[in-house]
């Protein structure tokens, strides 16, 4: 399948889905899409075991192994959909959050791998489906961070307080970065590519990779605004934002620093100064036209690939549907013991446990989990944590994402 075609079929299935999500089912467009594209190919299958002559899930198959969706994903797509959210974001009221946002993305991280991790290496076992406990603490860290593209998407419409709202916004925005992280470091000793791994070791990179994605983001975001501001024309200004958000993530890539950190910071301060300092209002409003298309946009090719992925490794054996029905019940246990300590620390609401449980609620995961999850290399349980994966993932969007707002109305009535 060539990339033109494959891009045609991508866009077209995604503007399918994502009418039918909004003009016909009224549902958001995260959750819509993903539901469509997950019940799409569920059917599919269905009819291709009834009827061995349509044999559309091959092709659908085909479809996604062509998209590459972990390569796509962490290595191009994710710079775009980070710059989009972090444009939106007010910097100055992120400021004010910093130390419960850097909590929730650093120390959130780490007790939700290692409660998420053990969980699922004992019902693993109690299936009578052993996987090693490494395993187990790497799918952790693939679902610890939180999707900050339907993290947004559902914020967009949640009558939260100002304080909350963005918490839990930037904390979606930067544990990316930790989760990668995380995910690397305890995938080489898994597979053995790490074995003098100390924990020294461990904060050095941590310190590295994060400190030194918001120094390159900062650099570059400088750079980019000194450009703009330069610039009385609203297609160079595009061109320079783009250009930004994909320089910006690339060279982080390959000098060994956060792509995601730096990605964002950037964002963030372009995004701040373009508020302030746009060369005309007509400017301002293209810009943040533009970026909002490119995040509509790239939000439901994700999530409608994340949704035909879903359904392609779907599984009936018992011990795997056992597995994925308590895989979202312990994720959401690994979720409240994550933000417990900041609601506990740095949120001075004192409606506490409403805050708690917004936060555990809005705990949504998305595409990240699954490509992190999808570039693992071939290994005995590799269905396993995918499966455990998807069944997050589905959960979180469809179920998590769809009732937030009523939750957090009904907690928080005067928003």
């Amino acid at each position: 399948m060539g990339t033109f075609e494959l891009l045609s079929i991508l866009l077209t299935l995604a503007a399918l889905f994502s009418f039918a999500s909004r003009g016909l089912l009224g549902l958001p467009a995260t959750a819509g899409v993903f539901l469509l594209a997950f019940g799409f190919a569920f059917a599919t299958a269905v009819v291709g075991t009834l009827v061995p002559a349509i044999d559309i899930r091959a092709w659908e198959e085909r479809l996604v192994t062509s998209a590459h969706l972990p390569e796509a994903l962490l290595e191009g797509v994710l710079a775009f959909l980070l710059f989009a959210g972090a444009v939106e974001q007010d910097s100055g009221t992120l400021w004010r959050r910093r130390w419960a946002v850097a909590l929730l993305a650093t120390l959130g991280v780490v007790i939700s791998t290692a409660v998420m991790g053990t969980g699922m290496w004992l019902i693993f076992d109690a299936m009578g489906q052993p996987v090693p406990l490494i395993w187990c603490l790497v799918l952790g860290a693939a679902l610890a961070p939180t999707d900050p593209v339907a993290v947004l998407a559902v914020l967009r419409k949640a009558p939260l307080p100002e304080g909350l709202r963005t918490a839990i916004a930037g904390e979606s925005l930067f544990n990316d970065g930790m989760g990668v992280v995380l995910f690397a470091l305890l995938l080489g000793l898994a597979t053995g590519t790490d074995t003098d791994v100390t924990v020294l070791g461990v904060a050095w990179d941590i310190v590295k990779e994060a400190g030194g994605g918001v120094l390159l983001g900062l650099a570059t975001g400088s750079i980019a605004f000194w450009a703009k501001s330069r610039a009385d024309d609203p297609a160079v200004e595009l061109s320079i934002s783009l250009a930004l958000a994909a320089a910006t993530y690339s060279l982080a890539q390959r000098l060994g620093l956060s792509g995601p950190i730096a990605v964002v910071v950037a964002g963030l301060l372009i995004g701040n100064t373009a508020r302030h300092h746009v060369s005309s209002e007509r400017t301002g409003f293209i810009m943040k036209a533009f970026w909002a298309m490119m995040d509509a946009i790239l939000n439901a090719i994700l999530f409608m690939l994340v949704g035909l992925e879903a359904a392609v490794v779907l599984s009936w054996q018992a011990p795997v549907m056992a597995a994925a029905f308590l895989a979202p019940l312990l994720a959401l246990v690994a979720r409240l013991a994550s933000v417990l300590p900041v609601v506990a620390v740095h949120l001075r609401s004192q409606r506490k446990a409403a805050a708690t449980a917004v936060l555990t609620w809005g705990g949504v995961r998305g595409g990240i989990a699954v490509a992190l999850v999808l570039s693992l290399p071939d290994y005995p349980h590799r269905d396993l944590l995918l499966v455990a994966c998807y069944a997050v993932v589905a959960f979180t969007i469809i179920v998590q994402s769809l009732t937030l707002g009523r939750l957090a109305r009904r907690l928080f009535p005067e928003g």
